[in-house]
């Protein structure tokens, strides 16, 4: 099992650490519940280093993004970054990822730099399809192992974090980031990307810096009431705002068109891996789309695998992410449903052992409280 550059820090601050993606992870600190508030009302950290970074640079280095990924990368300016999948040959998802338009000044004449952020469970399926797909002059660099990342998320991020740093934290607008030094520490990637919806930043900084900036981040924080930030609020924190997790809500069997992520499958772009697939399904239609639904009158958790059924029983699709959120009080979830089911309102049914649960559908963000999009 891999561990991350703080796995040591976690243990000693007691984190219940379990297998996560292959990496010994921490799950949770004090609790799910009481971390999850902490970071919708003040602020807290993660340590996401267990997610893999690659950099792609060259003369024809736009070519290939353009190529593997759905979005249109043609539109980064540098210092943007971009939320992307990449498709696979049949219309599902090898991954979902953030694409950051870097600096040109690692390259020669001529050439342009990204950086690609994937998920953790999926660094070496995504170099190889990557690789695979590289027939043009560009060099493609995996920085995984020598890259730690910081999630520092929740209202009270940016004032707390802003004496660490001569960067303007506050005019970094959403999905932009900037390089600068950050604790003291040179050439930090601080972005404004999130996956919580409660505001904040993220901090790309090198493996051996990464205990001296965690370091940094609580004593910074700690005024503020910082707190360690264990994957388990993280995962409730992302479902309040229906944001997509690789593995359950997507997948290679997944389209985007299905998984309600047209918004970043730009057809009109070009040629890309899948792109007539996708032409299709919007001409045609899918036969499913994931929705967001909530069960206010219930307790029970909607499991992933779970059938959804209609009022007589018959299945109609299956929970992929549930949870009790701990914003709301009471249960929600995500899930493909027949294209008839998929409206805000309608009635489904969630199947858990011999009881049907009344779950009604609706549009995430489910937390209207939350920021982001």
């Amino acid at each position: 099992m891999k561990t991350t550059p703080l796995t040591a820090i976690h243990e000693a601050l007691g984190a219940k650490m379990t297998p996560f993606a292959g990496y010994n992870m921490p799950i949770s600190y004090s609790g799910l519940k009481e971390e999850h508030h902490q970071v919708r009302n003040s602020v807290g950290v993660f340590d996401v280093s267990h997610m893999g970074e690659f950099i792609i640079r060259g003369k024809e280095a736009l070519d290939l993004i353009q190529k593997v990924t759905s979005n249109d990368a043609s539109k980064l300016a540098i210092g943007d970054a971009q939320y992307t999948c990449m498709p696979n040959n049949a219309g599902g998802i090898v991954d979902d990822c953030i694409v950051y338009r870097l600096t040109e000044e690692m390259c020669s004449d001529g050439e342009q730099a990204f950086m690609m952020v994937v998920n953790a469970s999926n660094i070496e399926k995504d170099w190889a399809w990557i690789t695979q797909a590289n027939t043009f002059d560009t060099q493609l660099i995996n920085i995984s192992d020598q890259t730690a990342l910081l999630a520092v998320q929740g209202p009270k991020a940016i004032e707390a974090m802003q004496p660490l740093t001569g960067t303007d934290l506050g005019g970094l607008k959403f999905y932009t980031f900037s390089k600068g030094t950050f604790a003291g520490i040179d050439n930090v990637l601080i972005s404004a990307t999130g996956y919580t919806g409660a505001g904040g930043l993220e901090l790309y900084v090198s493996a051996d810096k990464a205990a001296e900036l965690w370091n940094a981040v609580m004593e910074a924080g700690e005024s503020f009431g910082i707190k360690p930030i264990g994957l388990g609020a993280r995962d409730t924190l992302r479902l309040e705002m229906g944001y997509c997790l690789y593995g359950n809500d997507i997948d290679d069997t997944t389209s985007p068109i299905e998984a309600g992520l047209g918004w970043i499958t730009k057809t009109k772009k070009g040629e890309f891996i899948s792109r007539d697939t996708f032409i299709k399904q919007r001409e045609e239609g899918v036969s499913r789309r994931l929705v967001g639904f909530e069960l206010p009158d219930e307790r029970r958790v909607p499991r992933n695998g779970y059938p959804i059924v209609d009022e007589e029983g018959t299945t109609i699709g299956q929970v992929t992410s549930g949870t009790l959120s701990p914003s709301l009080g009471y249960p929600i979830g995500m899930g493909y449903v027949k294209e008839a089911y998929k409206a805000p309102g309608t009635t489904i049914y969630v199947q858990a052992g011999r009881k049907n649960l009344a779950a009604k559908v609706v549009r995430p963000p489910f937390y209207k409280g939350a920021e982001g999009k």
